[in-house]
């Protein structure tokens, strides 16, 4: 009469396990199991991985439509509350030079942005100061203990 062994079960992926009564006793045969068992737990990790990483592209893009799109309305918005402006400076000076003063304050705020937008693309705003610092300590330790 066969002894007959309990199903085991590999917890990452659910799939029953491939288990031999001889390796189930043995120290060589449990490393058997384990060298079979670790590259399909790293596949599935990596599957998982890959999948995780699609999921999370594709919210980021419906997240970039989003933004696009309210932006959009945005822009619509503030050029219609700058033509709101003009006409309410219209009724005080003509409407040209109502115009014009608009055009030149919005411009003005613009060219401030763009400047400081243009600041934080300098290079040495990419330099990893930080990690620079520790690099060097870190060789100056060195060469102080060799």
């Amino acid at each position: 009469m066969s002894q007959t062994q309990p199903r085991q079960f590999d917890s990452a992926v659910r799939q029953p396990t491939r288990s031999h009564p001889e390796d189930s006793h043995s120290v060589t045969g449990l490393l058997h199991q384990l060298g079979r068992e670790v590259p399909l737990l790293f596949t599935k990790e990596l599957a998982l991985a890959k999948s995780e990483i699609t999921s999370s592209i594709h919210a980021t893009k419906a997240g970039i439509a989003s933004v696009a799109s309210g932006g959009a309305v945005l822009l619509a918005g503030f050029i219609i509350l700058l033509q709101a402006a003009v006409y309410g400076l219209s009724l005080v000076v003509q409407p040209w030079l109502a115009a014009l003063i608009v055009g030149a304050v919005v411009v003005v705020v613009g060219l401030a942005m763009v400047q400081a937008g243009k600041k934080k693309l300098e290079p040495s705003a990419f330099t990893p100061d930080r990690t620079l610092h520790a690099l060097q300590k870190d060789h100056e330790a060195i060469r102080r203990n060799a």
